[in-house]
Order: C-alpha cells, then sequence, then structure tokens
C-alpha cells in the first residue's frame, strides 16, 4: 500500500478504501489500477483473513463428487457466492462418515466462514464443533436428527415426490410396484419410502418390493435385477435417484425388459442422460437451481446477520409425464 501511494500521492485511507470495495473518486480510482499493474499487486487474502477473522471461503461437504445431483447444486451456489467475494472448498468425503468428520475439522482449520453439507452421517454430531464455534452451517437436501433450530436447512418434499408418483402407477391399475431407494439411514430414502407407503393408503404392500442401493448407477443396476428375480410379478417400479435410474435402464436393457410394455418406470432427476433415453423417461425433477439459489443466499444472510433464528426451507418437485408408463390393462391386453 506505501508502494501504490508512493506512485499516485495518494493517502493510505483512500488505496485502503479501494482495496476493501469502496468507492473512490474516478481519477483516484484510476491511478490506484494503474500502480496496481506497475507493481503486480495482489492482496495477501490469508493475512487479511487473520486480521478481520474472516477467510471469505465457504466449506462444502458433500458425499459424492460424481453425483450429478450435488455437483449441479454446487454450481449455481458458488455462482451466486462469488458475486458476493466468497470462494468455495469442496470436499468429497465418499460417503465415509470418518471422512466426514475429517473434512468439517480441516475446513475449520482453514477459518471456512461457514459450512454448507449434504450429510452422510446418521447425526450432527461432526458438525458440532462448528457450532460451537460460531460457524454458520446449512443442511441441504437430508435433514439430521439435533440439529433443528441450530442449522439452516434446504429440503425437497421427497415424501410428497414419492407419493404422488406412486399414486400415479396406482392409477394405472398398477399393484405389484417396486421402489429403489438409497441407504435405509438417509433422510431422503426414509422420506421417500414413506411417501411409497402413504400412496397405497389403508393397505400398504409389505417389504417385499423395496429394494436400498447406495446412490450409484451399479447401486441401481444390482438392485433392479435383484427385485426382478425376486419378483416377476412387478409390473412397475420407482427409482428414487438419477444415478440408480440409469442403472435401472441398464438392468433392463440386460434382461430385455421392454420398458413400458414389460415394465411401467418412474425415474428421478431429468439430468442429460436421462432425457436421451428411449423411451422417454416419466421422471421426477426436483428444482436444482431453487436449492442451489436457497442455500446460497440463506448462507450469505446468516453471515450477515447472526442473531436470526435458523430456517427450513421446503422446496416442491414435479412429475414429468413421458412414455416409459402405461396403464396395467393395456400391458394385460398385449
Amino acid at each position: 500500500m506505501k508502494d501504490i501511494a508512493r506512485l499516485t500521492g495518494l493517502g493510505l485511507a483512500t488505496i485502503s478504501k479501494y482495496l476493501n470495495g469502496g468507492s473512490v473518486r474516478p481519477k483516484n480510482k484510476e491511478a490506484i489500477e494503474k500502480a496496481i499493474r506497475e507493481l503486480d499487486f495482489t492482496v495477501n487474502e490469508y493475512a487479511r483473513g487473520l486480521k478481520t477473522r474472516r477467510s471469505h471461503t465457504i466449506g462444502v461437504v458433500i458425499p459424492e463428487l460424481s453425483n450429478l445431483f450435488i455437483t449441479s447444486i454446487i454450481t449455481v451456489m458458488e455462482d451466486i457466492l462469488r458475486q458476493s467475494g466468497y470462494g468455495i472448498l469442496v470436499c468429497d468425503c465418499r460417503t465415509d462418515e470418518k471422512l466426514e468428520a475429517e473434512a468439517v475439522t480441516f475446513l475449520l482449520s482453514k477459518m471456512a466462514d461457514g459450512i454448507i453439507t449434504m450429510p452422510a452421517s446418521r447425526t450432527g454430531e461432526h458438525l458440532q464443533p462448528a457450532l460451537d464455534k460460531g460457524v454458520p452451517v446449512l443442511l441441504i437436501d437430508r435433514k439430521l436428527p439435533g440439529l433443528e433450530g441450530k442449522a439452516d436447512m434446504v429440503l425437497v418434499d421427497n415424501e410428497e415426490a414419492a407419493r404422488s408418483s406412486v399414486r400415479r402407477l396406482l392409477e394405472l391399475g398398477h399393484r405389484n410396484i417396486g421402489i429403489v431407494v438409497g441407504p435405509a439411514h438417509i433422510f431422503t430414502s426414509q422420506t421417500r419410502l414413506r411417501g411409497y407407503y402413504r400412496a397405497f393408503g389403508e393397505r400398504p404392500p409389505d417389504g417385499g418390493l423395496v429394494a436400498f442401493a447406495d446412490y450409484t448407477v451399479q447401486g441401481g443396476y444390482h438392485a433392479v435385477k435383484e427385485l426382478v428375480r425376486a419378483h416377476p410379478e412387478m409390473t412397475a417400479l420407482f427409482v428414487t435417484n438419477y444415478e440408480m435410474t440409469l442403472g435401472a435402464i441398464l438392468a433392463a436393457n440386460e434382461l430385455h425388459i421392454r420398458i413400458p410394455e414389460q415394465l411401467s418406470l418412474i425415474g428421478f432427476d431429468n439430468m442429460e442422460l436421462a432425457q436421451v433415453i428411449s423411451p422417454q423417461l416419466s421422471i421426477v425433477t426436483q428444482p436444482l437451481a431453487e436449492i442451489g439459489r436457497c442455500a446460497a443466499e440463506l448462507m450469505l444472510g446468516r453471515l450477515e446477520a447472526e442473531n436470526t433464528a435458523p430456517q427450513t426451507v421446503v422446496l416442491s418437485t414435479r412429475l414429468l409425464e413421458g412414455q416409459s408408463v402405461q396403464p396395467f390393462a393395456q400391458k394385460k391386453e398385449e
């Protein structure tokens, strides 16, 4: 700053104001920027963070970097956070609870101003050190016990998404309807499974047509092959995430099962590959951009007004009708 002052003849206060985002006279701005170019000057953000106790970095902890649902949300969040001067530091815990706890410790050591996470853990204990330090925490997609009123949450109404999808299959005459959900302990799996049972009303089926997988293509592939083997009477299937939907299609193709003639299928998340599958899938769409926007805006609001009460935002899904579902009666006639 003293070098810039020497080159420009301006006071340190004016230069400091400009470097910290303040407004200065146009001619002073031009002079400062010219000096910065000549000196090849860059702000030492780490040193600034030590003084201000702000790193302008948000830590993001996710279960799988390969999950397109997650990365689509991160892209939106990053754009909004960057516009407000924040960068993100992403940690992939590979759905490992130990790695997830280590990621939180790592982010706190890097002075992250906030933590946004799609948790893999069964409890929120790994996030308590952040909360104890007053670091804001925001959960995406998954609720954790004990964190209500302590952390912001952006959720999707997964129970209604499953209920309405299975209800649609029931309306078309299907009764032997299978479902592929994620790990049993994950909040989204539990709520989607609850919606599945709710769709049947007073006479829900037993658990035989339920398969648990791991939100991966391979997980969906093996779950569907096992369901078909164990339940040849199954006429319809609801798969509850994007990667598992792709796995279900692979399994159906390998088993020479025609969709929808032999098996009606509703998938999840209208990503690129799902859009080119033939026949066009009936599919549940989640508001990915809105999830990312809400998460970023809630975190920014928390950093600017720390005393406001944590919020929970619940967003709705939509069922897009395609050609992968047909009435059960029509199937019987064929």
